[in-house]
């Protein structure tokens, strides 16, 4: 399956470098982290589904908690499970609005079930 470019969009996206440990006012790790993500946000093209809709063969199996499907055919895409993204609101200097829940590598392109996501500042 070829994208055709006229039904991709722009969407923004970091990946994970790191993950520091948190520490309590003594010094001790408290077992929570901190993630730390790349430096600056990255554009892609995408094809973006309007919204989560049961006319959708499921790529993902019976994992309902998705709210788009992202398909892209660049099969170097380093999206992961771990990434975040700006997909409705591409002000990258606002926090993101989108994770990835899931990724489905095919031959010929990747599938990504991502899920919206309140992030305070």
């Amino acid at each position: 399956m070829r994208l055709l470019r006229r039904n991709t969009r722009i969407i923004y996206y970091k990946l994970l470098v790191d993950k520091q440990p948190i520490k309590d006012e003594y010094g001790n790790e408290t077992g929570e982290y901190e993630l730390i993500y790349s430096e600056n946000p990255v554009a892609a093209r995408m094809n973006v589904s309007a919204a989560k809709g049961e006319s959708y063969t499921r790529q993902f199996g019976d994992m309902e908690s998705y709210d788009k499907v992202m398909i892209t055919d660049d099969m170097n895409c380093p999206i992961d499970e771990s990434s975040i993204l700006w997909i409705d609101n591409l002000n990258t200097s606002q926090p993101h609005d989108y994770i990835v829940r899931k990724v489905a590598k095919g031959l010929n392109s990747i599938m990504y079930a991502v899920r919206k996501v309140n992030v305070s500042a």
